[in-house]
């Protein structure tokens, strides 16, 4: 794939050679790194814009150091720089997984997202421009119909968490709770009970899908006990 036209702006740059060969592969890293990475910017994930496209980058810019140092050298091993960029990504995505109080994982998809666009950085390192694009396509078209499929299927679960105001002893409210999730078979994360002007707060968390929310939330309204309740949504996890 000739990207040569696209560059007329930097004509003093043989692009032929081996110097503009891989300033293309870098810009291509780091447009494709940012295309993905816009997508998580506008979801408001951890890992935006700017660390997938400089992710991008530095796997192409490795890539390229490995392959140029191998042929300098004569070794022969032009992979062995290249090979150790999974680890580091490994070590990178690691640290976006989160382990909630309530049992849940946040920041998988992340940590995927991280990896892929890493692959697509060395794909561009080792000049493999349409490879690149293919994959960074149907990543991006993944990352945006995935989610939506999965809510409109109702597979995704999603945090909520519960406030229950009442005059009842902290006792009978939870145990009310406990026969309503048993009921449901749902498990309660992060329960706590405190007191506030004469009134019993009892707060926890569920994660469930969408349709099984609702029937807690039934299910709660229908509680003599456990019908004054409020809900806010909790993190997502991915």
């Amino acid at each position: 794939m000739h990207m040569n036209s696209t560059l007329i702006f930097l004509p003093h740059i043989a692009w032929e050679g081996p110097l503009g060969q891989s300033i293309l592969r870098l810009l291509l890293a780091a447009v494709l790194g940012g295309f993905i990475g816009l997508e998580r910017e506008l979801k408001r994930r951890p890992a935006g814009l700017r660390t997938n496209m400089f992710i991008s980058f530095g796997a192409a810019l490795f890539t390229i150091l490995s392959m140029q140092l191998a042929g300098k050298l004569g070794s022969g091993e032009g992979t062995r720089i290249a090979s150790q960029i999974i680890p580091g990504i490994g070590f990178i995505g690691a640290g976006s997984i989160i382990h909630a109080r309530t049992g849940g994982v946040t920041g998988l998809t992340t940590a995927a997202t991280i990896f892929v666009v890493a692959s697509i950085g060395m794909a561009c390192g080792g000049g493999f421009y349409m490879l690149a694009i293919f994959a960074s396509v149907v990543i991006f078209i993944a990352l945006r119909s995935l989610g939506w499929m999965e809510r409109q299927l109702n597979l995704k679960e999603l945090l909520m968490n519960y406030i229950v105001i009442s005059e009842k002893p902290a006792s009978e409210l939870i145990s009310e709770t406990h026969l309503i999730m048993d009921r449901l078979s749902k498990e309660l994360h992060d329960l706590r009970v405190s007191r506030d002007g004469g009134m019993q707060h009892l707060a926890f968390g569920v994660v469930a899908t969408r349709r099984e929310q609702n029937a807690v939330m039934d299910a709660l309204r229908h509680s003599e006990v456990l019908k004054n309740f409020e809900v806010k949504a909790g993190p997502d996890i991915d």
